[in-house]
């Protein structure tokens, strides 16, 4: 195998070892190279799709088409001296670009997507060459963790649900670890622990032991039930992911507004049962000549 430009492995279609730059003579048949996208955190990674001539071509009446061959979408287009982006496919607007320089003609993609996934076919036409070959995007592999922008705010006493959402290629069931972690000055408190295929409750450090559980409504939802919300629990939590070699986090902030209304509540009747205790305390104990209140005998 042979390395393309951004260092992944590319090899034709019938397993044959090839060099970058390696496009058929005129009439012969195209090569196809495979290419694995890998990623994590949001898409957003670049991918080069090698096209090269083995001699440099004069850029005069020279074209050089990208297409999709599934969909025959056009993703880049080199004619006249210039790129044509008017012509791209909207999907592609901004996102593939490519060298002319040098017979030169890969085209870089940006902001990979997982359903940029597919065979994709370069040509090039001018007055020494014309010749094609074929680059796959054999697969997009994507780990993408999703919180809360906004910090979650909760009351002492309540329950609060902290935000942790999945999506990947990688199926639930494949997912190796999540992690739910506080953080503490220079290090990381364990909340709680999803380990294979099962909760590692007993992993949890004993502040938030038996407090802490996952939503399990959906299998890419490790979202975080913290119960009894105590005064301590304000702080950034963070929510990390293992799955397929990637790895990838997202941090949610809790921020304690105070005691809940229900406890506000409860309090006041407290208060208000105490006082009512006093007041009768002091009807059956007090003695009334003490007060300057005289009793009429009969």
């Amino acid at each position: 195998m042979s390395s393309t430009p951004n260092g992944s492995e590319a090899m034709s279609a019938d397993g044959e070892q090839m060099g970058p730059g390696n496009i058929n003579g005129p009439g012969g048949q195209a090569d196809t190279l495979e290419y694995i996208v890998r990623g994590s955190g949001p898409l957003g990674s670049s991918v080069v799709l090698p096209c090269y001539t083995e001699t440099p071509l004069v850029t005069e009446k020279l074209k050089v088409v990208w297409r999709r061959t599934d969909s025959d979408t056009l993703v880049h287009l080199y004619q006249d001296g210039e790129s044509r982006p008017e012509e791209q496919q909207q999907d592609y607007h901004d996102r593939a670009h490519f060298f002319t320089q040098h017979g030169n003609f890969s085209l870089r993609l940006e902001n990979v997507r997982a359903e940029d996934k597919g065979v994709y076919i370069c040509k090039v036409y001018s007055q020494q060459v014309s010749d094609k070959i074929l680059v796959e995007i054999k697969d997009v592999e994507y780990l993408l963790v999703s919180g809360s922008e906004e910090s979650i705010s909760a009351s002492v006493g309540e329950d609060v649900t902290l935000n942790c959402s999945v999506d990947s290629h990688i199926k639930p069931e494949h997912i190796k670890e999540v992690s739910w972690k506080k953080a503490d000055e220079d290090e990381y408190i364990l909340v709680l622990l999803y380990q294979n295929n099962e909760t590692q409750s007993d992993s949890s450090d004993e502040q938030y032991r038996d407090r802490a559980e996952f939503l399990t409504d959906e299998k890419q939802n490790f979202s975080l039930r913290l119960k009894s919300v105590r005064t301590e629990d304000k702080g950034v939590y963070m929510c990390q992911v293992f799955a397929g070699g990637l790895s990838a986090n997202a941090t949610v902030v809790l921020k304690i507004l105070g005691f809940s209304v229900s406890h506000i509540m409860v309090l006041i009747l407290c208060i208000t049962a105490s006082g009512s205790a006093l007041l009768l305390y002091w009807l059956v104990y007090s003695n009334p000549e003490d007060e300057g209140v005289f009793l009429v005998k009969t």
